[in-house]
């Protein structure tokens, strides 16, 4: 072979090389997400565009030098090249950066550093952090060949990187986090399908990367509008949303669901499943109609008595306190209802906050109860799909004057203050992340 064939051969190999690298880099299609976060561990969620292996290299923040890696992580079809990289062995209130690997080859990433953080150890040893919760609900990603006619029913995807830039500690999904369409949920293939398309919206990973996410779901992402239990794809919906968030448990072994509580601080998030159970709304009423079901239920109060948080905040994907029977909400289900609220009550469960989604509008809700705190609702929604104008809807007598928003918004739980005088903010932003109503309790307005 002639010298200028060689040069040649060799040049062909070397640009070989660079190409198949350069493809290799760009193989991860959602993610990473950060999950829940533990004070000695971390779960890293990522989706890839085929077959390999997936690693984190990670280090304490600014320690470069300071380098470890998880074991690999199969991609497989089974699972849509989608998995949960355990990241272990950590220390608390630390922050990690660190990258993901595929193949072996460090992938690239919207942020200049990706990181995550350790839950903090604060107990009998200072006072609780100071820490902010992102959250919202109702996000559509428009996706044409499968839209309804007319307007696109999704816009403002630029929300997502204001919920960013504010760097919370916690995002929480609370329902309708994915829009099945018809063509979706009659196969959990297209099911699955829709889950990628929205996973992989590029607006979308800067927030996904930029802070630890929690959900639970509503009827949009559990299959059609208003389902309930009688969905026969539900166990297949379950596996999916299992597949593509990282909670830290899905319901009990004898009863499954999505139900769980994530810990963060002196906050307990107690994360219900309103579709897995649920009877239909317009279901007579009778002592056997349920949203929750007597198993998630008794966990509910075992697991409300059990904490120890100086907020409780109690997440459902539809309305709790709506006085309108006319709509979804747990008012739908008298008996099931009243009882739980009669128990609140009896149990004498201080610093409840409930947080729900689903209705397309932000509002405020307060109930005045009998011998204890009043109870407050915060609903708020929606990021990214269309807007309810509140206007359309009774007067609700509840409602907290001031708090009513009829445009895309997402809302914020800021706590702060030393031990046994926390202060909770709750703000409702725009889509551009501009302030457009505040309330503040005392965490003394809650016992």
């Amino acid at each position: 072979m002639s010298t200028r064939a060689k040069d040649s051969f060799l040049l062909g190999i070397l640009l070989s090389s660079v190409v198949g690298t350069a493809q290799a880099a760009e193989r991860v299609t959602g993610g990473p997400m950060p999950g829940y976060p533990a004070m000695r561990a971390a779960t890293i969620w990522l989706q890839a565009s085929g077959t390999s292996e997936a690693q984190i290299e990670y280090w304490p923040e600014g320690r470069p030098s300071e380098r470890w890696k998880t074991e690999p992580y199969e991609l497989l079809p089974e699972t849509d090249y989608s998995t949960h990289v355990r990241v272990e062995d950590l220390e608390p209130g630390q922050t990690y950066e660190y990258r993901v690997l595929i193949d072996g080859e460090p992938q690239p990433s919207g942020e200049a550093s990706l990181r995550f953080r350790t839950a903090p150890l604060w107990q009998w040893r200072e006072d609780p952090p100071a820490f902010t919760i992102a959250l919202g609900s109702c996000a559509y990603v428009n996706d044409e060949p499968y839209d309804r006619p007319g307007q696109p029913y999704g816009g403002g995807y630029e929300i997502f990187d204001s919920i960013a830039a504010l760097r919370p500690e916690l995002m929480l999904w609370s329902g309708d986090n994915v829009y099945l369409r018809e063509v979706d949920y009659d196969s959990p293939s297209g099911m699955n399908h829709r889950y990628r398309h929205t996973r992989s919206f590029p607006p979308l990973q800067r927030l996904l990367q930029g802070t630890h996410h929690i959900a639970t779901w509503d009827d949009h992402d559990f299959g059609p509008d208003n389902a309930n239990g009688s969905f026969p794809l539900k166990g297949s919906a379950l596996e999916l949303f299992k597949r593509y968030w990282a909670n830290p448990a899905y319901g009990l072994p004898e009863a499954p669901g999505v139900y769980t509580v994530v810990s963060y601080a002196d906050a307990d998030i107690f994360l219900l499943d309103d579709r897995y159970y649920r009877d239909h709304d317009r279901q007579p009423e009778m002592a056997g109609k349920h949203m929750l079901g007597p198993a998630q239920l008794r966990w509910l109060e075992n697991a409300l008595l059990a904490s120890r948080a100086t907020f409780k905040f109690i997440v459902n994907g539809s309305q709790i306190l709506l006085s309108q029977r006319r709509v979804e909400g747990w008012r739908n289900f008298p008996v099931e209802y009243r009882d739980f609220m009669d128990w609140l009550v009896k149990a004498d469960v201080e610093g409840v906050f409930l947080l729900t989604g689903d209705r397309h509008m932000t509002r405020m809700s307060r109930l005045a109860r009998d011998g204890t705190y009043p109870l407050h609702e915060l609903t708020c929604s929606p990021l990214t799909s269309g807007v309810r104008d509140p206007s359309k809807d009774s007067q609700d007598p509840q409602v907290v004057e001031g708090t009513e928003v009829n445009q895309r918004n997402f809302c914020t739980l800021g706590i702060s203050g030393p031990e046994k005088e926390r202060v909770l903010t709750v703000r409702s932003l725009d889509t551009w992340g501009n302030q457009l109503w505040e309330r503040k309790f005392e965490e003394s307005e809650l016992k």
